[in-house]
């Protein structure tokens, strides 16, 4: 497939690396295309993802966006900027004319309890709250789209540096168990295993899923 890729952070650069191992053809949007490490098969072009224009410019021609977009957890106005950007890339994905978006959001709107979202609970930590509102108002953006063939995947509650071992269980609206106490998670590696997988073969259509090792 031919995609184009935005955001080459946590997410975005295991996921950019999982792209090229199966031979897909990727188009990045970057800000700073030499942040960018060459791999077969990817291309990298300047892309401001705050402006639907560019974002138009650079997707046009791709069979499918993949979004990882995230400001920065460090920046302070995480909130607004995650909106914008947000905004822009659906504005941008369909002013070029593709079809099939998949968004990379947060375990923040994940359901806990009936009516009750993993953000809104008194333990959920201060310093991700602003990025995790923005996330769930994404997810409830996407949601009334329409025309796009839509996929939005919040990770588990752990998503850390591990192993790829191509293997994960699949979940809908609400985190899935963990072992004891300990809440679910997965390696960020493996969370690109479920990306590409989702690409390849499409299951969740118009749909948001989870997943966890």
């Amino acid at each position: 497939m031919k995609i184009a890729l935005i955001g080459t952070g946590y997410v975005g650069t295991p996921l950019l690396a999982e792209l090229s191992s199966r031979g897909h053809q990727v188009t990045v949007l970057a800000r700073t295309p030499s942040k960018v490490a060459a791999q077969p098969g990817v291309t990298v072009v300047k892309a401001d993802v705050l402006d639907p224009a560019q974002v138009t410019q650079a997707v046009a021609g791709h069979d499918a966006v993949i979004s990882a977009y995230n400001p920065g957890w460090t920046e302070p106005r995480i909130h607004d900027l995650f909106l914008q950007g947000t905004q822009a890339i659906f504005a941008g994905v369909k002013q070029a004319g593709v079809k099939r978006l998949l968004v990379v959001g947060g375990a923040g709107s994940l359901f806990v309890a009936p009516g009750v979202q993993l953000v809104d609970t008194p333990p959920f930590p201060a310093e991700y709250k602003q990025g995790a509102l923005a996330a769930r108002e994404a997810l409830n953006l996407i949601q009334k789209e329409t025309s796009l063939d839509w996929t939005f995947l919040s990770p588990p509650i752990l998503l850390t540096p591990g192993e790829r071992t191509g293997k994960y269980r699949v979940g809908a609206d609400s985190p899935l168990p963990g072992v004891g106490d300990a809440p679910s998670g997965i390696s960020v590696q493996d969370l690109a295993v479920a990306i590409v997988d989702e690409m390849e073969k499409p299951q969740h259509i118009q749909k948001r899923f989870t997943v966890a090792n």
